[in-house]
């Protein structure tokens, strides 16, 4: 078929004497450079706005717990949604569904500004955001691209599955900061605006590469990958690791400040970077068991430097090094799904570890934020660390054989 002589046609383009990084040598793939910046700015937004409705929202209604409402089924609709969106990318191509689907989404980002903006009734809030939930999974798109640049590379895709790790850590660290000074030095519907600006702008340079875009299987219309053997475990373990990352972002914030979370991102960044250098794993099953050992001791150190130190500069050494381990968790992850998941479900399949990955948060954000008003900050980081064992127990009892 088309997609078996697709690899290596674009593979022989490539540069003899390739560049000894493996990072530099993964961007000299022809085209790689071109959809990589596309879904760069396309990405972006994503940690701009629900910061960006939270201050919007809060600043017009005073209202922190709507502001909090309207997101949280922004969040719900996009955990229904994105799954659907990202069959319809596998089964007609990434360029005929992302377009319009981030179109809907801006209209929603649009209609929420309209809303705020002229006092319409609550409800429209809800509704405007809901519909935001088309925005396609941009990161899943691209790791399909490189799954399919560098099908049966095990190295180059264990380094791609590290950069776009990486790039998700970066987004989350500077969209935040982005949005709230947008909202802060201009006016409180900036940065929602913006991120629209970009996301819509992103896209479209990302739908146009059509040269590195995955080819559509035609004629199959397998079943979901929830029937995959060994992926309903794997996304177990996604909800449970996005349990970790709920958690510690509440409790940090109610400990120390949202600032200090950047040094977690930082240290999962730069670990997702240094662990793309390193050789892939064969088994990738026992490399995540590993991983997860690793990110459940090391959720320890913010628990015991809250309950035995008033230093913030303690607990912001333990929070870059427990950051480290969330990275390499993150991209062994995702490579197994890569693997399980059938090709032409591919979008779909990282798309449903996302959205376990949101619920996780979700859920860790309550648990995190009952645990912060009834037993104190302190006890509050026990709870990423149980959830971190959690998605160890979850992971060594049914991805074994993986």
């Amino acid at each position: 078929m088309s997609h078996e002589t697709a690899t290596p046609a674009l593979a022989s383009t490539t540069p003899r004497t390739a560049p000894s990084n493996p990072y530099l040598r993964l961007l000299a793939t022809p085209g790689a450079r071109a959809f990589t910046a596309g879904n760069l700015l396309a990405r972006l937004p994503m940690g701009m706005f629900s910061v960006s409705a939270v201050i919007m929202i809060a600043g017009a209604h005073g209202s922190y717990a709507l502001a909090g409402a309207v997101t949280a089924t922004g969040l719900a609709a996009t955990a229904v949604v994105a799954p659907w969106t990202a069959r319809l990318v596998d089964r007609y191509g990434q360029a005929r569904i992302a377009v319009p689907a981030t179109a809907v989404a801006v209209l929603g980002s649009l209609a929420l500004v309209l809303c705020v903006h002229y006092d319409a009734p609550v409800w429209t809030l809800f509704a405007a955001y809901a519909a935001t939930a088309t925005t396609p999974n941009t990161g899943g798109m691209s790791r399909a691209r490189w799954a399919h640049l560098h099908r049966g590379d095990r190295a180059a895709l264990h380094t791609a599955n590290s950069f776009e790790q990486a790039v998700d850590e970066l987004c989350f660290m500077l969209g935040p900061v982005l949005a709230a000074s947008l909202c802060g030095a201009l006016f409180p519907e900036a940065g929602t605006l913006t991120g629209a600006v970009l996301l819509m702008t992103g896209v479209l340079l990302f739908a146009a590469q059509r040269a590195t875009e995955p080819p559509v299987a035609v004629g199959t219309r397998a079943s979901s990958p929830l029937r995959t053997r060994g992926v309903p475990a794997l996304l177990a373990v996604f909800l449970a690791t996005g349990a970790v990352f709920g958690a510690m972002e509440v409790v940090s914030i109610a400990h120390a400040g949202g600032a200090i979370l950047a040094l977690q991102a930082g240290g999962s960044c730069a670990a997702g970077l240094l662990y793309g250098s390193l050789r892939p794993a064969v088994r990738v099953g026992r490399r995540l068991l590993l991983c997860l050992t690793g990110m459940t001791a090391l959720m320890s150190l913010p628990l015991v430097a809250a309950a035995t130190s008033d230093s913030l500069l303690v607990l912001a050494g333990c929070l870059l090094l427990a950051g480290a381990a969330t990275a390499p968790t993150m991209v062994t992850g995702m490579t197994l799904i890569q693997r399980l998941t059938p090709q032409a479900q591919l979008n779909e399949g990282m798309t449903l570890a996302v959205t376990a990955l949101l619920g996780g948060i979700a859920a860790g954000s309550a648990v995190g934020g009952w645990t912060v008003e009834h037993a104190g900050t302190a006890t509050g980081y026990a709870v990423p660390m149980c959830a971190a064992a959690l998605a160890l127990a979850v992971a060594a009892m049914g991805t074994r054989r993986a």
